[in-house]
């Protein structure tokens, strides 16, 4: 098990291979379909964030009292800010599903992990949560989380993929 703090640097990612289990400990933060295009058009324009980008990891889900499971990664919305997201800084993507081949193509300073799709599970890793954007998105805005051992599995990164 390969244990993981964040904010994560491009040694930490570089050394990790297909099929490594991590453990991430650290400030998490959280979205999908509804903020992500909104927030790479924010990146896209300039605008400053309430939240510095670097060395981060993304997990793709909403935060709900039933706990927290990751959402499809390959859906237009989410898997389209990746690249971007990676570009302002996100070391870690967090999510579901396969990811296209023009996406894992860029994978060489961050990763894309995928997790067990356990709510109870994940949210028994949350020590805290706030919201730091889009809060009229309710349970889809942008949480800020601070975890302790989130499980993963390292499922694309340097061009490979556990999916093909």
């Amino acid at each position: 098990m390969i244990e993981l703090k964040t904010p994560t640097k491009n040694e930490d990612i570089r050394k990790l291979k297909i099929g490594d289990k991590v453990l991430i400990s650290g400030e998490m933060y959280t979205g999908r379909d509804a903020v992500l295009p909104r927030l790479v058009r924010l990146i896209k324009y300039g605008y400053k964030l309430p939240f510095s980008l670097e060395g981060i990891a993304f997990l793709h889900t909403a935060v709900s009292k039933a706990g927290i499971s990751p959402t499809s990664s390959n859906k237009d919305e989410i898997e389209s800010s990746i690249l971007p997201l990676s570009n302002a800084g996100v070391k870690i993507h967090i999510g579901k599903g396969s990811l296209s081949d023009n996406t894992m193509k860029h994978f060489e300073d961050s990763v894309f992990i995928i997790t067990p799709s356990v709510a109870g599970l994940l949210a028994k890793t949350m020590v805290h949560k706030e919201v730091v954007a889009f809060k009229e998105e309710g349970i889809e805005a942008i949480f800020k989380l601070t975890v302790e051992n989130f499980p993963g599995l390292v499922a694309v990164t340097k061009g490979e993929s556990i999916f093909n």
